[in-house]
């Protein structure tokens, strides 16, 4: 399976000196699941910023074998990069139909047409409320409008930034069994950004454990179905708070 994200020496720098991500590399191949684990503060959301191009960055990022460092953010979206950030930042005042409208402004409007009939029927539980206000919906729902508005763009890679943050459990669960069909039923890359390592490890095949900006440590997801490897790992890269 080749690559088709490859990110390489990555750093971003807040102001002068203020250092969040410090040469990070790793690779993403075509039609995976790779997360990125790690505290609050560890570099995770910094990373998905530079790679969807909404913060400069030094280092090589390259998506399906084309160098993206001097391509803008909109670029990056009609080339497939597409990132969907933490706290969802959907449009409240907007419809659901509306929000997933400006998610394929940049499609033709029958392929947009297509891919919001797709969305819905991804998302039931948004399908039914499509001509309501999204400031209505609960979080689950206003999380699964982010992810469809998100797929609206027609992705080959999503840039997924804490879809479980803010939701009960049982959200969360319906969050995640809706990335499982998306990872079934598609070829769609994606990068997650998480802290809650159980629902990772439902979705993801490879794992990279970040602190204080940089790359810890790796492990795939086959390694970490063995019980005692899991604690292992959770002990020596995410503190045994995270268990």
């Amino acid at each position: 399976m080749s690559d088709l994200l490859t990110v390489s020496g990555l750093s971003v720098f807040y102001g002068a000196s203020a250092q969040a991500v410090e040469e990070v590399s790793f690779s993403v191949p075509r039609g995976s699941v790779v997360a990125l684990l790690g505290a609050n503060g560890a570099g995770k959301t910094s990373i998905m910023k530079a790679v969807s191009g909404l913060i400069p960055a030094r280092g090589e990022v390259t998506f399906d074998g084309a160098p993206l460092g001097a391509l803008p953010a909109r670029e990056r979206v009609k080339r497939g990069v597409v990132y969907v950030p933490e706290g969802r930042e959907i449009v409240g005042q907007m419809t659901v139909r509306e929000n997933l409208t400006l998610g394929g402004y940049h499609l033709p409007k029958r392929e947009r047409k297509t891919r919001a009939e797709m969305v819905l029927d991804l998302f039931p539980e948004i399908a039914n409320k499509a001509d309501r206000h999204a400031w209505r919906l609960s979080g689950g729902e206003q999380q699964m409008l982010a992810i469809g508005r998100g797929l609206m763009a027609g992705p080959r890679l999503l840039l997924l930034d804490e879809p479980s943050l803010g939701l009960a459990p049982m959200l969360v669960r319906r969050v995640f069994d809706r990335l499982g069909a998306i990872r079934r039923e598609s070829d769609l890359a994606i990068v997650l950004v998480e802290q809650n390592l159980a629902m990772t490890m439902r979705i993801c095949d490879e794992l990279h454990f970040l602190r204080g900006g940089q790359i810890v440590g790796h492990r795939s997801a086959e390694e970490l179905r063995d019980p005692a490897a899991r604690a292992e790992a959770v002990d020596a890269y995410l503190g045994a708070a995270a268990a």
